[in-house]
C-alpha cells in the first residue's frame, strides 16, 4: 500500500479537529466522595466529621452540624420548632437541655408535645411496647389495648389513667391561677404549665426531670403552641372555659414573637417535624425586618407532594423567610435519629472552642 494514503495530518503532522482535550466544567469543583471509617471508642463529633466524606443522607448530616454549630452561637436568636411524637418517643431532654444551657431562645411546639411532657413531669411514664403482637393482626393488638386501656403511639405505650391525673393537674394547679386573669395568651398558659410541672415535680420528689416547659420557665424562654386545640391540653382548656370566665386569646401571642423576631440581630431556625410549629416559626420572619440566618430542618416528609412539613428551606427562602445567603440544610429522616446526633456532635464542637 503506498505511503501517499491521506491519514488525515497536515503539513506538520497535526490532527485536524480532533483535540481530545477535556471539557470545561463549570459546576464540577474536584471534591472525591470519600469513605467513613468507624472505629470504637470514637466520639459523636468524630463520627459526624466521617460521614463529611460520604454522601446522600451522610453529606446532609454533617451538613446540619455545621449549620446547628453557627447556629448555637450566642449572638444568634435560636426559634426551636418542635412537632411530631418527640417527647412520648424519648427526646424530651434533648430539648429541656437545650433550653437550660441558652440554646433555645424561643420554642414552638404542639400541645400533644406539652401533654406528654407535662405527664412526666408529675410522675406519668410512657413504656416501650409492640406495633404487632404476636399471633394477632395490627388490628386485633390495638383493639386489644383499646380494651385494656392503653393508647399506642406506634411501638410506645401510654397508660390512659396518665391523662386523668393530667386533667387534674391542669385543674388543681394550672387552671384556677389562670381563671383570675381571665383572657389570657397561649404563651401564659404554657408559661403558667412550666411553673406548675417545675413545682409538682420537685414537691413530689418525681424520680423524672421536670422537663421541657419546666425548663423554659425557669429560663424564661417563651413556649408558643399555635394549634393548642389539636391536644389533649387544648381539649381540657376548652372545657375548662365552658364553666369558668378562662379562656384563651389565639392572636395574643404574635405580638410577643414578631418582636423578638424583629430585634433580633441574627436568628436561626431548628425545625424537628413539619406541621404547624414549622410553619409558625418560619412565617414569624415575613413580618420582620431580616429573615432567618441559619436554618435547620429535620423531617421525614417529602417535598415532592407540595406539602408543607416536607417543603425544602431552600422553598423558604423564596418567601423571604430564609436570607438569600443563609446557611441551611434539610435532613430527610426519622428525627429520633437525627437529632441526638447532630446536637451531640454540634455541642462536641462548641465544647472543644
Amino acid at each position: 500500500m503506498s505511503d501517499e494514503h491521506d491519514h488525515g495530518g497536515d503539513a506538520d503532522g497535526e490532527t485536524d479537529g480532533d483535540d481530545h482535550h477535556e471539557p470545561e466544567r463549570e459546576t464540577f469543583s474536584h471534591d472525591p466522595v470519600g469513605h467513613a471509617e468507624v472505629r470504637a471508642g470514637m466520639t459523636v463529633g468524630e463520627l459526624a466529621d466521617e460521614y463529611g466524606n460520604a454522601g446522600v443522607g451522610a453529606a446532609d448530616l454533617h451538613e446540619a452540624v455545621d449549620v446547628t454549630e453557627s447556629m448555637f452561637d450566642d449572638d444568634v436568636t435560636v426559634f426551636f420548632g418542635l412537632a411530631g411524637a418527640m417527647v412520648p418517643t424519648g427526646m424530651r431532654a434533648i430539648v429541656a437541655d437545650l433550653i437550660r444551657d441558652g440554646h433555645i431562645d424561643v420554642l414552638v411546639t404542639t400541645g400533644a408535645n406539652l401533654t406528654h411532657d407535662s405527664i412526666e413531669a408529675i410522675g406519668g411514664k410512657h413504656h416501650h411496647g409492640e406495633v404487632h403482637a404476636e399471633g394477632k393482626t395490627e388490628r386485633e393488638h390495638d383493639e386489644t389495648l383499646r380494651d385494656e386501656g392503653v393508647d399506642r403511639i406506634y411501638n410506645v405505650y401510654l397508660p390512659q389513667e396518665f391523662f386523668a391525673t393530667f386533667e387534674s393537674h391542669l385543674r388543681d394547679e394550672v387552671f384556677p391561677v389562670l381563671e383570675e386573669e381571665g383572657v389570657v395568651s397561649i404563651q401564659r398558659l404554657t408559661e403558667e404549665l412550666g411553673r406548675a410541672n417545675a413545682e409538682i415535680n420537685e414537691r413530689d420528689d418525681i424520680d423524672e426531670d421536670a422537663g421541657i416547659a419546666a425548663a423554659a420557665y425557669e429560663n424564661d424562654v417563651p413556649i408558643y403552641c399555635p394549634a393548642i386545640q389539636d391536644s389533649v391540653l387544648g381539649l381540657q382548656a376548652w372545657m375548662y372555659s365552658q364553666t369558668s370566665d378562662f379562656s384563651l386569646d389565639a392572636l395574643a401571642d404574635m405580638t410577643h414573637l414578631t418582636d423578638i423576631a424583629y430585634h433580633a440581630e441574627e436568628a436561626g431556625a431548628f425545625v424537628v417535624g413539619g406541621g404547624v410549629p414549622k410553619n409558625f416559626t418560619l412565617q414569624t420572619m415575613l413580618v420582620a425586618p431580616d429573615a432567618y440566618d441559619y436554618a435547620v430542618q429535620l423531617t421525614m416528609d417529602p417535598k415532592q407532594t407540595g406539602g408543607l412539613s416536607g417543603a425544602t428551606l431552600d422553598e423558604a427562602r423564596s418567601w423571604g423567610k430564609l436570607e438569600k445567603d443563609a446557611d441551611n440544610v434539610s435532613v430527610y429522616a426519622d428525627a429520633t435519629i437525627t437529632l441526638p446526633l447532630v446536637v451531640a456532635a454540634a455541642l462536641e464542637r462548641l465544647e472543644e472552642e
